[in-house]
């Protein structure tokens, strides 16, 4: 009985790893199940006979007022009264890039950062997530972290990695005498990809000008990347993480440069435990250059 609880949570772990967090139906629907019940030649004879002569299916228990049609949809043969919802998406990628640059360069402190990213519509993420997963931990931190995108326990919560990676990180941290007391936490991306997707070049390019605000802001003395898009979108690397780990980049914050190290991301350390040894030399390099 208890390897089989065991194996259940394991199974849980992995739907919501993957993205699927959300129910959308109290019992499986077989769709296909009317036209089986009809028959082969009398479910094709009802896709061309007049609904008067057509075979008559049996009909579905109703919905539960949960799962019922929306009532805005428009009525069979008319049209809805309803008017049509705004689109919060710009005309283009440029456009919403541009405003991103224009929105996060009038951000003076953290918080007007934050409350310019929870108004701001050119991203398409925004209306899929549940809020803005911002930053964690101490923003005036000698050392700032930076992944990719939040996952749903950072969707649901706010904050990041504070799911099955973020308590990998905080083991890592402590590992080198560090909590989110004396560092800073934050993604590349500030919502949450719909099923815990990879972001699109184009949600990277529009989310761009605010993390890259988020650190000179923060003004950390050294930026750790974790895992290669994060690496690849602020440092600029071209080579996999496998290439480019371990090696102290300069990253121009704005006002100044700083030192800048890429490593692997708690997730892929998860999904492949025997790399910890490779990261652990990553995080005894940043220990040193903390002392220096």
């Amino acid at each position: 009985m208890h390897l089989i609880r065991k194996q259940a949570r394991d199974l849980i772990a992995f739907y919501l790893d993957a993205g699927v967090d959300a129910v959308i139906g109290e019992e499986p629907v077989d769709r296909m199940a009317d036209d089986l019940q009809l028959g082969a030649g009398q479910a094709i004879a009802s896709h061309f006979v007049g609904p008067d002569t057509a075979p008559q299916r049996q009909e579905r228990a109703p919905l539960s007022p949960r799962f019922a049609p929306s009532s805005s949809f428009p009525p069979k043969g008319g049209r809805s009264t309803a008017a049509p919802a705004r689109s919060p998406m710009p005309a283009s990628t440029e456009v919403a890039v541009m405003a991103a640059r224009e929105a996060a360069r009038t951000a003076a402190t953290l918080d007007e950062l934050r409350q310019l990213l929870e108004s701001f519509e050119g991203c398409s993420l925004r209306v899929t997530a549940t809020q803005v997963v911002f930053a964690d931990g101490n923003p005036q931190a000698r050392i700032m972290f930076v992944g990719e995108a939040p996952g749903f326990e950072e969707d649901i919560s706010g904050k990041p990695f504070v799911g099955r990676s973020g308590k990998l990180l905080d083991r890592m941290m402590a590992a080198i005498g560090l909590d989110r007391s004396n560092a800073y936490i934050a993604n590349v991306i500030p919502w949450r990809p719909p099923g815990n997707r990879t972001p699109t070049p184009q949600e990277t390019a529009i989310c761009l000008p605010f993390i890259k605000r988020q650190i000179e802001l923060a003004n950390p003395d050294i930026l750790v990347c974790l895992g290669g898009p994060a690496a690849q979108t602020l440092l600029g690397i071209k080579d996999g993480i496998t290439r480019a780990r371990g090696r102290w980049l300069p990253y121009d914050t704005g006002s100044r440069e700083i030192r800048a190290l890429a490593t692997f991301h708690p997730a892929f350390l998860l999904r492949r435990p025997l790399e910890k040894r490779i990261a652990w030399r990553d995080l005894l390099a940043i220990k040193r250059a903390l002392a220096s």
